[in-house]
């Protein structure tokens, strides 16, 4: 018999905004575009993609209030608390999640680092070890 699917849940920093999102976690990586950095005021922000059909919205606040950061992508954020949430690109069935808005963050280290070439030169990072294949 097949086990469920793993649930995960998250929220931001006031906990007004919440969502659940179903799966094994998928393309955990880094990512130093200038957009990240900015929003976030870090030099990285840590993405984990889900099914896109598996979000739900489970807080008080509903769902985010959107920002378009590209033309295709847009991002959702708690409009009381300011904290960035999710990501979802036009036409893509997955949605990108916040690694630390994750109640559990076992399972996401990074494997990739998007953007490299644009981050601080200071930041020195250590990938996860690809997986073995099936």
């Amino acid at each position: 018999m097949d086990a469920p699917p793993p649930v995960r849940t998250g929220h931001c920093q006031c906990g007004r905004i919440s969502y659940q999102v179903t799966g094994v976690p998928d393309d955990p990586h880094l990512c130093s575009c200038v957009h990240e950095t900015r929003l976030s005021g870090g030099p990285a922000v840590l993405w984990v993609g889900f099914p896109l059909d598996s979000l739900i919205w489970t807080g008080p606040g509903g769902e985010p209030k959107w920002y378009a950061t590209y033309p295709t992508l847009r991002r959702g954020f708690c409009p009381d608390c300011g904290s960035q949430l999710v990501s979802i690109a036009d036409d893509s069935d997955m949605v990108m999640v916040t690694g630390f808005s994750l109640a559990d963050q076992n399972g996401i280290e990074p494997l990739g680092h998007s953007f490299r070439e644009h981050a601080v030169p200071w930041m020195h990072i250590t990938l996860a070890p690809a997986p073995a294949p099936d």
